[in-house]
Parts: C-alpha cells; structure tokens; sequence
C-alpha cells in the first residue's frame, strides 16, 4: 500500500527499543526496520548481524526507513542489548516449559504503553529468522509474547514478526492515520510504584546472574555438566519473574557475598 510523507519520515524515539538478535540477512533487517517505521517506532538494536553492519541489502530493503537504520545500534550480546532496560519482552512461537506470563502483541502493547508511561524503558527481543531466540534469551526477558496463529504452521519471518506487534504497539499508543483504534488500562500491579528503591536495570540483573552462577560453580553446586545449562536457566526467569528492585538486587550480592565469603567462623549448630 501507498502512502508515505517523507518530510515525516523520521526515527521516532518514544517507543520501546526493537531488538534483533543474531539476524542473519540485511533484506530481513531493513524490512523490519521499515515495519518499525511504519507504526511509529524508530529505535532498533542489533546483536551479531550475521552479514555484518552497515548493509547495503538492509537499506534497499528498508524501502525508504533509513532514518531507523541510521539510529541503529550494535551490540556484541543480547545482555549488554538489554542492559538500560527495566521491562524486557521476548517474542517465540512457542512457550516453551518457561514460568512466566504469556501475552498476545496486543495485551503486552498495552503494558507497554503503560510502562513507558511511567518511567521504564521497555524493549523487544525477536530472535534469528532459522531458530528464534534461545532457551538462554528468553530467560532474561520478564514476559513472552506469542502471536495466536495456525498451530500447524505458526512460523512468522522476521519482519512479519516486527510488524504485528509493532502494530499493536501503534493502535494503542493512538498513531496511525485512524488514531487510537481501541483503548485499555493496564491493571496497576500492587506494589509497583510504591517502594522506594526503582526496579532493577538489566545490567544489574545481568551481573547478578553472573556473581551467583560463578559462586555457584566455585562450590561445585553444578554436579552434573550437562544440567547446568537448564539450571541457570530456571535461576534466571526465577529471578527476573520476582521483578527486584536496585535496593533488593544489591542485598542478594551481599547475601551471596556474604554465604561465599564468610567473614568469620560460623558457630556449630547446637
């Protein structure tokens, strides 16, 4: 469809942060920088472009988005991608044998909006176009979002994958030629914003994953190799799903600190 006002055709720097981890063609790349574009948000990250960066098959792509290719950032992993954010999705096609909300792109826009609303930088992970994201990264996300499709064959490229929930994100954020097509409140999660400390950052969480997981191999707490994988997966939506805040996070380094270093001799039980 038609329809561009290039004198408006700028990166929009209000949204949440779309963030493509390991894409492997620039075309896929520029295609979704352009569904970026077309609803409103202008603020991509990349992690490990397979073909490298910057790509002349992602601008032809980008079909005239190039305002959001030029904003783009490069990251060497998805922790360091997520580190500045306090609200992380993760889109997957399939669940997986995770704990943690699952939401339709229209229910996590509107806890998106709600979130940006007050405060909290929020992002999206979209995984390599072969596999999705790993077991590994949707573990550091707080919620996955799944898009409702044919069970039978529910596999979305890329930039499909951008623009439905970029879409969604539009229709509640009230852009687009029609405005707000609907309109939600977010329910208030009791407690949110009434503790003193705000939430944790994901560089904190990130490196209190990696002061535990270490300690925990220096105990030998991780027996069996070939478990540890899955084990400090289940730690890291543990945690994440608890959703900490700055205050709570450096209290558990000083307990893990405190467990692995005792400053004294323990006293024998009675």
């Amino acid at each position: 469809m038609a329809g561009t006002d290039r004198s408006r055709a700028h990166a929009p720097d209000d949204g949440p942060v779309i963030i493509l981890v390991d894409p492997q063609l620039g075309e896929n790349i520029g295609a979704a920088a352009r569904a970026m574009l077309n609803c409103g948000l202008g603020r991509l990250r990349l992690v490990r472009p397979r073909d490298g960066w910057p790509s002349e098959r992602a601008v032809a792509a980008a079909s005239g988005a190039d305002a959001v290719l030029e904003a783009a950032q490069l990251f060497d992993s998805t922790e360091a991608a997520i580190a500045d954010l306090e609200q992380v999705y993760a889109t997957t096609a399939r669940p997986r044998e995770m704990i943690k909300p699952v939401m339709t792109p229209r229910r996590a826009a509107i806890e998106i909006r709600a979130g940006l609303a007050a405060g909290r930088p929020v992002g999206i992970l979209f995984g390599p176009e072969r596999t999705g994201l790993l077991n590994d990264e949707l573990a550091l996300a707080d919620t996955l979002i799944t898009v409702p499709l044919n069970p039978a064959y529910s596999s979305l490229n890329l930039a499909q994958a951008v623009l439905l929930v970029a879409y969604e994100w539009m229709k509640q954020s009230g852009g687009g030629t029609l405005g707000r097509v609907t309109t939600y409140e977010a329910p208030i999660e009791p407690g949110l914003h009434t503790r003193g400390s705000p939430p944790a950052g994901r560089q904190d969480l990130v490196a209190f994953f990696e002061h535990i997981e270490r300690e925990l191999d220096a105990s030998g707490f991780f027996t069996a190799p070939d478990k540890r994988p899955s084990v400090v997966q289940n730690l890291r939506s543990m945690f994440v799903r608890m959703g900490a805040t700055e205050q709570e996070i450096r209290t558990l380094r000083g307990i893990v600190k405190g467990l692995a270093h005792p400053k004294g001799l323990r006293r024998n039980p009675p």
